[in-house]
């Protein structure tokens, strides 16, 4: 039976049981304490442990899941046996407050030998050793005698405290002529009996309502049911090898083995975020994918390949899994597009990078890279520690780790001390007087500004050259220095119609405007510079402001008036927007503010910039965002008769100016605090 048999039996089954059937929820899970979503349950964390009611009692699904991140880790293992994956697929059957131990069981056992007929005498079970109910259900239910064994097998808990319970496994029998017992015996499915609740104590009480988790690994079942051992050999992943082979110009032989399960397992993962809307770059999640793409890349060309990989194989990928994940061929375009600019990437560090190794390799002592050549590959040329790694395995080269982690921790300090001292050097500065900076609502590229300090490299200087990486008091300016939430201006300082220094961002240190950014030209303290903004991106930027009073105006409008905003960030066409709530909103919650937002932006509502007392202000009935300190006069921002708000940030003029407002993802990042993002402008075009 092959990869897309299983899932429709599955589903099928389930559903002719009366459950819901749903699609994969992302793998971008709405869990702030995760990178991705690592497990079949974490969409129905919320219903699962009380925080969400549920939609429906019985639902099933066949979930996508990436662990290659955080402590969810199983990257350096791919490769080189025949269980471990990046990416895998989790079958799952849920109820909520429905049924429970017998029929969770009695359905599980029916559905492993009676639909796929598996040998009941190649399955055995286990059940924690206090749950005599689920033993006696095995026994009547399969005449299984199940095994008794403790918590650190079969017992499930969301934490210290909390929902937990007993859960129950079934184990497939590969073959005695198997040697290795992990081998030969394969968890191939787990029932979860949410049971309980456990105090700080350690007492359990009966929930009131009790829920049924299961998980079945996708891969393990295509093994089973393909009298495979190695998930590799199966059909998915023989035909993704086989479309590598076609690429790479070489067969798959016992010695390359490991290259072409590695490419097969990480182009699945790769092409599924990135379809899923993560994008490459160096943190978090994004940097975990990056990660996984370089390392099939390394074994690309281990197997002498040069040139875009990935890429290439897409097809590929969407040929054998595009029938049940329709995404990746909707985003094709996008994720090819993506990958080629990561491979190119690569393609050049790796270049770069290998110079250095080169000429470090012959220096190397008693077989061990030191680790702060290895953290300077990492640092400057973005070569993971895994990579080099492997690039010297193959010279017997190990490297020093515990060296690569000490220079680690000495950059982040460094990092640290270096954010906290420039603040704290600009707050020395007693004799600066607070820059006048009310020309920012208003920007005259005519206007003229007086030099009064220079920060370089921790110090204050009197003059500075070209390349110098600089921040810049001046008495007056047009800038924006980022404040309430709102990103500061970028643009230029300029003397004698010459650009002297680019700035990248304007800043703000109490009430000192710093601007930050680079040298063309020499400057010096007392010389007279014009504040150039980029009008562009003051632009961009004046949208997304008065596109976040929408936006909150819209929310309490949706959801209702109790919404309170707890934080924001305002950038270029784009919106981060934090508030009080204390549930996810639906899909229809998230279009009917999109929809709302846009309605207001079409109907090119009048905003308009009055400055009052504050009694005035609150008069009118001004709203005041979260944590802003006001001093007598304020600012008030009204648009139409839809927001009014007490703001000192910059807006448009009309709603028309925002051009579009889209809703792009909305999740928990706290107890009772969600995070909702929009593009907009030129972005959500």
């Amino acid at each position: 039976m092959k990869y897309n048999e299983i899932r429709k039996t599955f589903l099928d089954y389930f559903e002719s049981k009366g459950h819901k059937i749903v699609p994969s929820a992302s793998l971008i899970p709405n869990d702030p304490t995760l990178l991705f979503t690592v497990a079949g349950m974490v969409p129905w964390k919320g219903i699962l442990q009380g925080t969400e009611p549920a939609f429906a009692p019985r639902v099933a699904d066949v979930q996508k899941c990436i662990r290659a991140g955080g402590k969810h880790n199983d990257l350096d293992e791919v490769g080189f046996d025949g269980r471990h994956h990046t990416f895998f697929e989790m079958l799952g059957n849920w109820s909520f407050g429905d049924y429970f131990k017998e029929g969770a069981i009695e359905m599980s056992w029916e559905l492993l030998t009676k639909v796929l007929k598996l040998d009941p005498a190649r399955l055995r079970v286990t059940t924690h050793e206090t749950d005599e109910e689920s033993t006696e259900i095995w026994r009547k239910v399969a005449g299984k005698e199940a095994i008794r064994l403790g918590d650190k097998d079969n017992w499930w808990s969301a934490g210290d405290t909390g929902p937990c319970g007993p859960c129950t496994e079934i184990f497939y029998d590969f073959g005695a002529d198997i040697q290795n017992e992990d081998d030969r015996w394969v968890e191939i499915w787990n029932d979860v009996f949410m049971q309980f609740d456990r105090d700080a104590n350690g007492n359990l009480t009966p929930l009131p309502k009790q829920n049924v988790d299961t998980g079945g690994g996708l891969e393990r079942w295509a093994a089973l049911l393909q009298n495979k051992v190695d998930n590799f050999d199966t059909d998915l992943f023989a035909n993704l090898i086989h479309a590598t082979e076609d690429i790479v110009g070489v067969k798959k032989t016992a010695e390359n083995t490991p290259s072409f399960k590695v490419i097969a397992d990480h182009l699945r993962a790769v092409g599924f975020a990135i379809a899923d809307g993560v994008i490459p770059n160096n943190t978090d999640r994004g940097y975990v994918i990056r990660r996984i793409l370089r390392r099939a890349m390394r074994h690309g060309q281990l197997l002498g390949h040069k040139g875009a990989l990935l890429s290439k194989l897409y097809p590929a990928l969407i040929t054998e899994m595009g029938e049940a994940y329709p995404e990746l061929a909707r985003e094709e375009k996008h994720v090819v597009e993506i990958i080629q600019n990561e491979e190119n990437a690569f393609a050049d560090m790796l270049q770069n990078g290998m110079k250095l190794l080169d000429n470090e390799i012959p220096k190397v002592q008693n077989g061990v890279l030191p680790g702060e050549i290895a953290f300077k590959l990492f640092d400057t040329y973005g070569f993971p520690l895994d990579l080099t790694q492997m690039i010297l395995r193959d010279k017997n080269i190990d490297v020093d780790v515990a060296g690569f982690e000490r220079a680690m921790t000495e950059q982040k300090e460094r990092s640290r001390a270096d954010t906290k001292g420039t603040r704290t050097l600009w707050e020395s500065q007693t004799q600066l007087s607070a820059t006048d900076d009310h020309f920012k609502y208003e920007p005259d590229d005519n206007m003229t500004s007086k030099v009064l300090a220079i920060l370089r490299e921790g110090e204050f200087v009197e003059s500075a050259d070209v390349g110098d990486n600089v921040e810049v008091a001046l008495d007056k300016t047009n800038f924006y220095g980022t404040q309430g939430g709102q990103v500061g201006d970028a643009g230029e300082l300029t003397k004698d119609g010459v650009t002297v220094m680019n700035v990248s961002e304007a800043a703000r240190v109490d009430n000192v405007v710093i601007h930050k950014g680079t040298l063309t030209a020499p400057l010096s303290v007392g010389d007279e510079v014009k504040t150039v903004i980029s009008s562009a991106i003051r632009q961009q930027t004046t949208r997304a402001h008065t596109a976040t009073h929408l936006l909150q105006a819209a929310l309490r409008q949706v959801l209702n008036e109790d919404v309170e905003q707890r934080g924001s960030k305002v950038s270029p066409d784009s919106v981060r927007f934090d508030f009080r709530f204390g549930r996810a909103m639906t899909a229809e919650e998230k279009q009917a503010v999109e929809d709302l937002v846009n309605k207001w932006i079409n109907e090119d509502l009048p905003v308009s910039h009055e400055e009052m007392s504050l009694d005035d202000a609150k008069k009118r009935g001004a709203m005041a965002l979260f944590d802003e300190k006001y001093g007598d006069k304020v600012k008030v921002i009204t648009a139409g008769d839809v927001s009014c708000e007490l703001c000192g940030g910059t807006h448009v003029y009309h709603t028309g100016e925002i051009i579009k407002a889209k809703v792009n993802k909305e999740k928990s990042i706290s107890s009772g605090i969600r995070r909702i993002t929009m593009s907009v402008g030129t972005l959500a075009e």
